[in-house]
């Protein structure tokens, strides 16, 4: 072993077993890691690529620790190591069982696979190191409340594997209340530990990991050599036209042949992942299936074992089950065609590589997606993007001669290769995760009071958002008549109401989260498809679907039906209805891929070429001082803005009667130029409604795993504090009314 302070202050154990190991020096992370545990009382982040050392960075100095005091004198779990998923809990259980064992510190695995009669001698000898999701920490919570004091009573040390997993989520405010309650409930405050992937921004791991005091987290990053990428966004162009005609009276047969560009990306797939086991994620449902049924039709024709199965929240459990076991188990190869069902949560193992269709709309889920892939030591992570463009015609829409998917697919892989990801949402309510704390506290406890509830939760906990009037109206809801998930006794207590008993009864109760809904878009009464809609609706406002212009005539959210009718206008650019959602950084960096002149080499040759057509496009229009564009007599607006403020500005137009819709950040409205700046020019002299008004104009507010349960008034104000910033919307209309009109 190279000279080494840090390595001198472990256990003499802990020594031994590097030396059995036959490593030769600490790396940088560990080295700095050790000092830093030992020595200081503040939470520390380790950060570093995959394969980089941070387990043992992590739990070298904290066995150390653990061997060096001796067992303490009540039994008690004395460390806490979280873990999204089983099958990352089962390698860090691996790679530590015999560091543990020759310090003589006990080891638990504690997942939904894990025998009962082990968790069972935990329970009864709580000791050393408890591995366990944040799920299997709620049934813990749920099941055996009055346990959890005992249990945790010398809990010295929490530990956050892939602490970036939990930025962007409901997964993360539901991380950090658990970790609240388990330092209350304990009467013990341990030092927190996260593992994280490199991001661009190491205060939002800080806010993730110990949010009432970010500002005392130590973070160490890594300064070694970054785990190897292989990367390619790959474009394709269709060869028939895109804007078919729908017949309303017999939709679109859902396993028609593929088209051409189909076909070419299925072409491509079939080559480069057979024989592994791979990723592919397709977006919608009935694209799910499309894909996987003609890769298994080609390994059919081909005589060749079936690899390819789609896996999404409609096929039935027993399916989906299969092909995660196939996965997990990794002996067949197998690849997965998937919606966002695979993205996390599910123990799958390792995959070869990750495939998405379609651009990225969030990086954070790109990260998630690619850490699938490459997690084996050696091994490097694969991604590749297939991005589809139209045809350019002489009748072809601005929008879709700026290539907007190839730009917003370089835009968001620039953005992952500088660490960058979203953060999570300040102002959010999250009173979905809160409505479902509420019960797990009231389970667990067999009963509480409001009050109590509301300290724990609110004054002390992760949801400081809300005010004490909001959260009472929230238990007045929870406990409405027509609901009944809570009650209250004669004495004031809060108990589980009917409906409260079934809900945490079920087992899908410890999870805050699922996958989202698709809505089904009717037409006369008849379906003309599915699709995810993860963007505001409005009625009056404008899809495209199936290559046509639809205006929303009514929404039935509880439902998941979108009712249509024909809208005209001229040639429709090929919307996805999507953009609205992007991050204001994900929009700057697109408007930064169009001002600029190089080819990043991770683009195929046709997806250079859309990239310099849709810059061409940029530099014609003048968009770099151009914000409304006219075309026949409708408008496109370039705020160049994301988030909050994009989302504000599309309720504020639709609020004053204009009919809109979103692709990548660009706002298109079914109106004239003139009748655009005059709502713009309104807005911009502050004549403007609330928040709350707004809001509630927003058909589709359930987003979330349990805001079925809230009404109205409380999906208004959770969507207002995340979706709605009025503050700034005078501020964008200004900003848009100032730069140039451009007519084309």
């Amino acid at each position: 072993m190279t000279s080494s302070v840090a390595f001198e202050r472990l256990e003499p154990r802990v020594k031994r077993w590097i030396w059995k190991q036959g490593w030769t020096a600490l790396r940088d992370v560990q080295e700095r890691a050790i000092a830093t545990i030992i020595d200081g009382d503040s939470d520390v982040i380790i950060s570093a690529a995959t394969a980089g050392g941070k387990t043992e960075a992590a739990f070298l100095p904290i066995v150390s620790e653990l061997a060096g005091m001796g067992r303490p004198d009540v039994p008690s779990f004395e460390v806490l190591a979280l873990s999204p998923l089983k099958a990352l809990i089962n390698d860090q259980a691996r790679r530590l069982e015999e560091l543990c064992g020759a310090a003589d510190i006990p080891l638990h695995k504690w997942h939904g696979d894990v025998a009962e009669n082990a968790k069972q001698r935990a329970r009864r000898h709580p000791g050393g190191i408890l591995i366990i999701t944040p799920e299997s920490l709620e049934a813990m919570f749920v099941l055996r409340g009055p346990d959890i004091a005992r249990l945790f009573a010398k809990l010295r040390f929490i530990v956050v594997d892939e602490l970036h997993a939990f930025l962007v989520s409901e997964r993360g405010i539901h991380l950090q209340s658990l970790l609240h309650r388990v330092e209350r409930t304990a009467g013990t405050i341990a030092k927190r530990i996260g593992l994280s992937a490199t991001l661009g921004d190491m205060q939002l791991a800080a806010r993730a990991l110990r949010p009432d005091h970010p500002e005392s987290v130590s973070i160490l990053e890594s300064s070694s050599d970054k785990a190897e990428l292989k990367l390619q966004i790959r474009g394709y162009q269709a060869t028939i036209a895109p804007h078919a005609a729908v017949d309303v009276d017999h939709p679109a047969n859902e396993r028609e042949e593929p088209s051409s560009v189909r076909q070419a990306i299925v072409d491509h797939l079939l080559e480069v992942l057979r024989g592994k086991s791979n990723l592919v994620f397709a977006g919608a449902r009935q694209t799910v299936e499309l894909y996987a049924d003609r890769l298994r039709q080609m390994c059919d024709d081909a005589a060749i074992p079936n690899e390819f199965f789609p896996h999404h929240g409609s096929l039935a459990k027993e399916l989906r089950h299969d092909v995660e076991t196939r996965l997990r188990e990794g002996r067949l190869p197998t690849t997965a065609v998937c919606t966002t069902t695979l993205e996390l949560g599910i123990d799958i193992g390792d995959v070869e590589s990750v495939a998405q269709i379609g651009p990225p709309f969030s990086v954070a889920a790109l990260r998630q997606r690619l850490g699938r892939s490459g997690r084996r030591p050696g091994k490097a992570a694969v991604l590749r993007i297939y991005v589809e463009e139209a045809p350019i015609e002489a009748r072809s829409p601005t929008l879709d001669r700026l290539r907007l998917d190839t730009v917003l697919a370089v835009a968001a892989v620039q953005l992952l290769l500088a660490g960058w990801c979203e953060p999570p949402p300040r102002r959010a309510l999250h009173l979905s995760t809160l409505l479902h704390q509420v019960l797990s506290i009231i389970a667990a406890r067999g009963g509480v009071r409001a009050g109590a509830l509301y300290r724990m939760l609110c004054e002390t906990g992760p949801f400081r958002n809300v005010q004490r009037g909001l959260f009472v109206d929230l238990l007045r809801q929870m406990g409405d008549p027509e609901i009944r998930l809570i009650e209250q006794a004669p004495d004031g207590t809060l108990l589980l109401g009917s409906e409260g008993e079934r809900v945490v009864e079920r087992h899908t109760f410890y999870a805050v989260f699922e996958t989202p809904e698709e809505y089904r878009i009717v037409a006369n009464g008849k379906t003309l498809g599915m699709v995810p809609i993860d963007f505001p609706l409005y009625q009056g406002a404008l899809i495209i679907f199936a290559g046509r212009r639809w205006e929303v005539i009514e929404i039935h959210d509880r439902q998941k039906v979108v009712e249509v009718r024909s809208a005209k206008g001229g040639v429709p650019p090929r919307f996805r209805g999507q953009g609205v959602g992007l991050h204001g950084r994900i929009v700057q960096e697109m408007r930064h891929v169009f001002n600029k002149t190089d080819q990043p080499k991770y683009l195929n040759a046709q997806a250079r070429a859309h990239l310099a057509e849709g810059r061409e496009t940029y530099a014609m229009l003048g968009l770099q001082h151009v914000s409304r564009v006219a075309e026949d007599k409708t408008t496109l607006l370039f705020p160049w803005v994301g988030g909050r403020r994009l989302t504000t500005l599309i309720a504020g137009l639709n609020a004053a009667g204009l009919s809109t819709n979103i692709e990548n950040a660009v706002v298109f409205v079914n109106n004239t130029c003139d009748e655009v700046e005059d709502v713009l020019t309104a807005l911009s002299n502050d004549r403007l409604p609330t928040a709350i008004d707004l809001a509630r104009r927003v058909a589709n507010k359930r987003p979330d795993k349990y805001d079925r349960y809230l009404d109205d008034d409380l999906l208004a104000q959770s969507f207002a504090a995340a979706a709605i910033d009025i503050e700034t919307l005078s501020q964008t209309a200004s900003t848009l009314l100032s730069g140039k009109r451009q007519s084309h």
